[in-house]
């Protein structure tokens, strides 16, 4: 038995781990890599592995940067089956199509830069988008059994493969493997990203098995969250200060869980009178829109305080001057809004998506307001920001940063340090836990708590014997 890792190693983006029990190869998710340009050009690179040797692929959860690569794993020979809940099956789906429209926008957009560059010289290659929204379409394919919470699946004799509500989005699963060669049995444990108790919508996260080896995330495995309760009162306080200032609010916000966990908090926050109950929120996010309705297609996912909500005809994520924002041209008119708006676009790290245009018309006005409410990777244009930058270029021109910035962490939806090593010690002293999935000053800090188990901090393409 062997483990190699080929993502999200001694990084937060690309989770890609593979795993080979006798003549079997089961991947751990396929993710993109975010982030820097030297990161998404790894994007392009091989796989570390050949796609067409894996029998199974095992998605936890339907981020970007765990299902991302999966039509480019296709497009290259993958054959298998992938397996995973009900709704990320439906959410994956959902990324992997917008993320190939990306694509094929990006190379467009890249190409007739090329050509303007190149008018007099010939036989200039036009850049191929990573894949095609027919690729995302033929990975569809490859969908086979659903998975459901603590229920075990045969994938092939001698592997087993249970999937354990991880409380991070909708359809968040960790994955235990439990695997037999030569008279060798082991159990492993896949963290995927772990989300913490407390939070709404979503259950807590289900406590782990005892197992021997443990793959985990670290993606704040150096720092505490805010509480929930004051992150809340924090972005209420937000509002309506810069509502008094004249100025708009713009939310740089992921569209899985982390925009439908604000809709929430809005909601309660317009009920309780403590935000104004006809300001005009605009969710201006196609993926988030479609994200949405998918979240009220899935209460298995649900905890009690949300069912009850269902139950007594209350949508939590619906209220007076609530907007979805589809078309383009709807979202361009938000830009002769100048007052009074809660905008919330994505992408949750600036990366792309229509929150830059927003930051183009209100970035630079001292009365505006940016809320972030999610992990920003370094190199991305929301760490710049958050990290105290005084001008960011967008769309090629300088913007000055004059808005009031405002970072607030109780939102996120990983567990925090704590929240990981009480994670850990239910696992009950694991042989080897590999740490993956976290800068590596996150890693040094998690690894220097964890005690009575071998830590591994593993490189990209690094392979081990379990």
């Amino acid at each position: 038995m062997k483990i190699a890792f080929h993502g999200a190693s001694q990084d937060v983006t690309g989770s890609c781990h593979l795993l080979s029990c006798g003549n079997k190869k089961i991947l751990i998710d396929c993710g993109l890599y975010q982030g820097k340009r030297e990161l998404v050009e790894e994007n392009h690179e091989p796989f570390g592995f050949e796609p067409a040797d894996i029998d199974y692929l095992l998605l936890t959860h339907a981020h970007l940067d765990h299902c991302g690569r999966i039509p480019l794993l296709v497009e290259r020979g993958f054959r298998g089956e992938i397996i995973t809940t009900a709704a990320s099956r439906e959410l994956a789906k959902l990324v992997m199509l917008d993320s190939a429209h990306l694509q094929e926008e990006d190379a467009r957009w890249r190409n007739r830069k090329i050509q303007r560059r190149a008018r007099n010289k010939n036989n200039v290659e036009d850049i191929e988008p990573l894949y095609t929204m027919l690729d995302a379409l033929n990975s569809l394919d490859y969908f086979g059994r659903t998975a459901v919470y603590d229920k075990a699946l045969v994938l092939d004799e001698g592997i087993q493969a249970t999937f354990i509500d991880a409380g991070h989005i909708l359809g968040s699963a960790s994955i235990l493997l439990e695997l037999q060669e030569n008279n060798q049995h082991r159990r492993v444990l896949f963290s995927g990203d772990l989300g913490y108790s407390g939070r709404a919508i979503l259950r807590d996260p289900t406590p782990p098995p005892k197992v021997d080896v443990v793959v985990m995330e670290t993606t704040y495995g150096d720092r505490l969250h805010k509480t929930l309760e004051p992150s809340v009162d924090e972005l209420y306080q937000a509002i309506n200060d810069t509502f008094q200032h004249g100025g708009n609010v713009i939310i740089p916000s992921f569209a899985l869980e982390r925009t439908q966990e604000i809709l929430y908090y809005l909601h309660e926050g317009i009920n309780k009178g403590l935000v104004p109950r006809f300001m005009q929120v605009f969710l201006d996010s196609p993926m988030a829109i479609s994200a949405t309705q998918i979240f009220r297609r899935h209460p298995e996912c649900y905890d009690d305080q949300t069912c009850d909500l269902f139950r007594a005809g209350k949508d939590p994520f619906n209220f007076p001057g609530l907007h979805f924002t589809q078309e383009t041209a709807q979202s361009m008119a938000l830009n002769q809004v100048k007052s009074g708006a809660v905008i919330i676009a994505g992408s949750g790290m600036c990366t792309g998506g229509r929150v830059r245009h927003h930051f183009k018309h209100n970035l630079w006005r001292n009365d505006s307001s940016v809320v972030f409410v999610g992990f920003a990777a370094h190199g991305t244009l929301a760490r710049r920001i958050i990290d105290g930058a005084s001008e960011v270029r967008i769309f090629g021109e300088d913007i000055q940063v004059r808005a009031h910035i405002y970072t607030i962490g109780g939102f996120s939806a990983h567990a925090d340090k704590n929240e990981l090593l009480q994670w850990h010690r239910k696992t009950a002293n694991p042989a080897q836990t590999f740490l993956v999935h976290g800068e590596i000053e996150s890693m040094q800090s998690l690894a220097h708590d964890l005690h009575d188990t071998t830590v591994i901090m593993p490189a990209l393409h690094d392979e081990y014997d379990l």
